[in-house]
């Protein structure tokens, strides 16, 4: 019996790295699809060493920095984009162009669906499902923080450093680095963990393009 195909948009972090085991694990061929945005990444190879051990049947790595500059990034500073006055949408402004480039090879694997790791809580799930239909009305979206089997058996960020030690998933996030982070040449994020209290301040050493005021 063939297994249905599936795009993953992969970034090599904790949340993705485990989503490729599940989603081979619920009988989907994984294609794990690592985009280059300008952000700093560990070694091309590790990565696809990384996605093929925890199960993906296909790692595919493409740049895309300067389409991300030239159809996304310069439009918003033209625009002055900002939300509440400071933030530069560095994440938002990503989103559509992963959901394109997972259509594409959707399209080019045979691929009936598409996943990302977005939380069922957030704006980025929205972002994400809005764009696939727009590009493509029929294919199947897969949001496994979206499937009750899923996000009641790993909640969280330590249930999920459980999953990969058991499964042997390499991964760099830990217990004592909990938090975690998007970036791109645009801007980075950091979110979970510590952080999920507003009142505790980020850490010094989460400063890496700026310093600490």
């Amino acid at each position: 019996m063939n297994q249905e195909k599936l795009v993953l948009a992969y970034s090599g972090g904790l949340d993705t790295s485990v989503l490729v085991h599940w989603l081979a694990q619920q009988g989907y061929e994984v294609i794990a699809l690592c985009l280059d945005l300008g952000q700093k990444v560990e070694d091309l190879d590790a990565i696809l060493e990384k996605g093929k051990k925890a199960g993906a049947a296909k790692v595919l790595i493409e740049n895309v920095e300067e389409e991300f500059v030239q159809d996304y990034v310069f439009p918003s500073i033209h625009w002055n984009a900002l939300y509440e006055g400071t933030y530069l949408l560095g994440t938002s402004l990503a989103r559509p162009l992963i959901s394109k480039k997972q259509i594409e090879v959707a399209g080019r694997e045979g691929a009936v669906a598409v996943a990302h790791g977005a939380t069922g809580k957030g704006n980025d799930q929205v972002r994400f499902e809005l764009s696939y239909y727009a590009l493509n009305p029929n294919i199947r979206v897969v949001a496994p923080w979206k499937i009750p089997e899923f996000y009641k058996k790993y909640p969280g960020r330590t249930e999920l450093l459980a999953y990969a030690e058991k499964y042997s998933i390499p991964v760099k996030a830990s217990k004592e680095q909990p938090w975690s982070s998007d970036e791109n040449l645009m801007h980075i994020s950091f979110e979970s963990g510590m952080l999920e209290d507003p009142w505790q301040a980020p850490l010094p050493e989460m400063f890496e393009l700026s310093q600490s005021p």
